[in-house]
């Protein structure tokens, strides 16, 4: 009789220590879980503290471009895009006129034919302009704002179309109120303006061209807002 009180003391022991462990167990995974989805939602939340930028790297120095994205969302999308399938890297700023302006973002610059240079570029998908099977015929439509034309800012370049606008673009060196309005703001340099002064000032040729090219390397980066 004592050895079948012990038996089931020693069960009931056992039944006991498993039962105990396996809440342990339940309560570390549920500790586990707790934790994973605190740190996931921390990591959301940083990211929403965060915006994209571009950089825009030259021999001078970088240009960092803030984004007006609510003024003109498909020529952001579209710049965005460009930069980050290396397509205005090895290109040139082509055109410096001091007082004005400096303008890059042709890819036709990757080459040594001076005389194409400022006539290449397309958008950087269909946004309903050109034809949808012909990339090189994709330009953005026109998102005119209120945003004047001051130094640092960036805009789009185009011909006299207003829905012409391609991948060429152009950053202010001084204010252009001629500009307002007949062209699409859509960025502005944050930091880095002293490097738009080093470029405008370059030496150049009748055409505005540089004498020597002046390269850039275009990337996106997420930055605290």
């Amino acid at each position: 009789m004592k050895n079948t009180t012990l038996t089931l003391l020693i069960f009931s022991l056992l039944g006991l220590s498993c039962g105990n462990s396996n809440k342990e167990n339940k309560m570390e995974n549920k500790t586990e879980r707790s934790e994973q989805l605190s740190k996931n939602k921390t990591i959301e939340d940083s990211d929403f503290q965060k915006k994209e930028v571009a950089i825009i790297d030259t021999e001078f120095g970088e240009m960092v471009i803030d984004f007006f994205e609510g003024n003109a969302p498909k020529h952001v999308e579209s710049f965005k895009t460009h930069s980050r399938n290396g397509y205005y890297d090895k290109t040139i700023f082509h055109r410096v006129i001091p007082g004005f302006m400096i303008q890059g973002g042709d890819p036709n610059t990757k080459g040594d034919n001076n005389a194409s240079y400022g006539t290449g570029g397309h958008a950087a998908k269909y946004f309903g302009i050109g034809n949808e099977n012909d990339s090189s015929t994709w330009t953005l439509p026109a998102e005119f704002n209120n945003i004047k034309h001051k130094v640092g800012i960036l805009s789009m370049a185009r011909a006299n179309n207003p829905n012409s606008g391609g991948s060429q673009f152009f950053i202010c060196a001084a204010e252009t109120p001629h500009l307002n309005g007949k062209y699409t703001v859509f960025g502005q340099v944050i930091e880095g303006l002293e490097i738009i002064e080093q470029i405008v000032n370059q030496p150049r040729d009748s055409r505005d061209n540089p004498n020597r090219r002046i390269e850039m390397k275009v990337r996106i980066e997420k930055r605290n807002k």
